[in-house]
């Protein structure tokens, strides 16, 4: 297997774009290329998969075992990996599932993404460090972004030189390539008005501006050890899941996942007011109903076929769905499914962020689960029975998380993986 991983010193440092473009400007090529997000995220893989043509991975090296990544990662075809936050960063204490680990388990070299923009000599400190704290990790490559002018870009190579570390290329600051921000990140990309001139205009950008074949000439290829190992079961036989820009957040390594070991799923809009298929389990992903709350409340064949369903299990805005009200951030209430002693609000905003360890109380899951939470939304009232016993990365007792009523159940909890000691 060949591949890289675009990673930067911290966020905010161009890594998406960059990737984005260079994805575009290999299919423009017609080079085979596959790409793939560090860590949980539903926004960055819809982009990726927008600008390259084929669907993007997660790779999770804290929720996932090493062979579960491997597995994930295996192919012919060039694999292009894009980190999350900084290089070392990952959850506390250690920084496990840091883009670092997936690097390690992968033995894959790292392109350093530098941001310039304001300093000169300074980033010969900054990637001297990253390509010498950690033996394990070969940094190969450095791309420079966001370089002012010419004279700069001269003062950042002079200083880097010492290092004997390629420059693949350097970029100069854009005015014109940036993506609008939601709450939970990026705007999804079916929402981005004109994608395929913003893609085009970023692998203009990359052709020019960084020595793409000097880039892939850098690929490792690796014969990597697979073994079997299931990332989760699914949790039934049958299984509806709500897709639209509404309920968007579903992890497709999961879906291949259970559909690999047998389980029939099919799909269906709730914004197109549509009930779920004839199913043993209806799964009401993430996203974003509070933008679209007022449809869905209109939606009584939706909210009508989820009355009828024989269970139900939503994940954070598929368990606000399922609550008696959504608040949206106007203040205006949405009356739900009411499926669920359950009033949200997007009024009034607080983060709710970090992976989690959960143990089931019951419904569809029958092993403990590693997830991620992500969100703003307030709960205002959850009565009824918890659905997950929770811990946080470093094991601390966490409140129970989400609530179960018969055969309907929920929480704020994105599902990655089952726990590696069940």
């Amino acid at each position: 297997m060949p591949g890289l991983i675009l990673s930067a010193p911290c966020s905010a440092s161009g890594k998406t774009t960059i990737t984005l473009g260079l994805l575009r400007a290999l299919k423009n090529r017609g080079t085979p290329i596959r790409s793939a997000k560090s860590g949980p995220d539903y926004i960055d893989p819809r982009f990726h998969a927008a600008a390259s043509g084929a669907e993007c991975l997660n790779l999770d090296a804290w929720a996932m075992t090493p062979d579960t990544i491997r597995n994930l990662a295996e192919s012919e075809e060039t694999l292009m990996i894009e980190g999350a936050m900084g290089l070392f960063d990952g959850a506390p204490p250690h920084g496990k599932g840091a883009t670092a680990d997936l690097a390690r388990i992968l033995n894959l070299p790292v392109i350093l993404i530098l941001d310039v923009s304001r300093q000169a000599q300074s980033a010969a400190a900054i990637a001297y460090g990253f390509a010498s704290i950690d033996p394990t990790i070969k940094i190969a490559g450095l791309i420079l972004n966001k370089v002012g002018s010419a004279r700069h870009e001269h003062m950042v190579r002079i200083a880097l030189e010492p290092l004997n570390i390629p420059i693949l290329g350097s970029v100069r600051r854009q005015s014109n390539l940036q993506t609008p921000s939601r709450h939970l990140g990026l705007v999804q990309a079916s929402e981005h008005p004109e994608l395929n001139t913003f893609l085009d205009q970023a692998a203009d950008i990359a052709e020019h501006s960084i020595n793409i074949d000097a880039l892939l000439a850098l690929a490792k290829q690796q014969n990597l050890p697979t073994a079997a190992d299931p990332i989760l079961p699914p949790p039934a036989q049958r299984i509806s899941i709500a897709s639209d820009i509404a309920f968007a957040f579903a992890y497709p390594h999961l879906l291949k996942s259970w559909q690999a070991t047998g389980a029939e799923i099919q799909t269906f809009s709730p914004l197109a007011n549509e009930a779920p298929p004839e199913c043993d389990l209806v799964f009401l992903p993430g996203g974003y109903p509070e933008l679209h709350a007022g449809k869905l409340a209109a939606n009584e064949t939706f909210l009508n076929g989820l009355r009828a369903a024989p269970a139900i299990y939503g994940e954070c805005g598929g368990y606000m769905t399922l609550g008696t009200g959504l608040i949206d951030a106007d203040g205006t209430r949405h009356q739900m499914a009411g499926l669920l002693a359950l009033e949200t609000s997007f009024a009034q905003r607080k983060l709710h962020l970090g992976y989690r360890n959960l143990v089931p109380k019951g419904g569809p899951w029958i092993a403990p689960l590693k997830a991620h939470e992500f969100h703003y939304a307030t709960t205002l009232k959850a009565n009824g029975t918890p659905l997950f016993a929770a811990t946080d990365a470093e094991g601390t007792p966490l409140s129970n998380m989400g609530l179960q009523n018969g055969t309907v159940t929920g929480s704020f909890g994105h599902v990655i993986a089952q726990h590696e000691n069940s």
